[in-house]
C-alpha cells in the first residue's frame, strides 16, 4: 500500500493490512518525504492508531475531531499529529501513573474535545 498522510486511507483495503504493514506504509511515507524523526517506527504507530481510530468511524470521536482541525486550518497530516499528540500523551500517562479506575476513552474524548489547532500549533512550535 501506498500511504500519503494527507488522504485518506481507503478504509476497505487500510483493513486488509495487518499492523506491521499499516507502519511499515507509514513510514515508507515519512522516509519518502525526508521527514526526520526521533523515532520513526513509535511515530508511525500512533500514525497508525489514529487511522485505524478514523477508519472506525463513529465509533470515536477522531473522525469528527480530524474534520474539525482540518476545518480549522490544519491540513490532515498535522491533525493526525495533533490527535495523535492527544493520543499519546495518555499512553505516556498510563505508563508513569498507577490504575486509577478512570475512564481512559472518556479522558481521550474529552481531551479531543478541546484539542483546537490553535493550540496545538502553539504547543507544537
Amino acid at each position: 500500500m501506498h500511504y500519503e498522510a494527507n488522504e485518506q486511507p481507503h478504509s476497505q483495503i487500510w483493513l486488509e493490512l495487518d499492523e506491521s504493514e499499516r507502519i511499515d506504509a507509514v513510514m515508507d511515507y515519512h522516509r519518502r518525504t525526508r521527514v526526520k524523526l526521533e523515532n520513526p517506527e513509535l511515530h508511525a504507530i500512533a500514525h497508525v492508531v489514529v487511522e485505524n481510530q478514523v477508519v472506525l468511524g463513529e465509533a470515536t470521536s477522531v473522525p469528527a475531531t480530524l474534520d474539525r482541525l482540518m476545518d480549522e486550518g490544519l491540513d490532515r497530516h498535522e491533525a493526525i499529529h495533533a490527535i495523535a499528540s492527544i493520543l499519546m500523551s495518555i499512553v505516556s500517562d498510563i505508563a508513569r501513573e498507577a490504575d486509577d479506575g478512570s475512564d481512559i476513552n472518556a479522558k481521550y474524548d474529552r481531551e479531543l474535545g478541546k484539542l483546537t489547532a490553535a493550540g496545538w500549533r502553539s504547543q507544537a512550535e
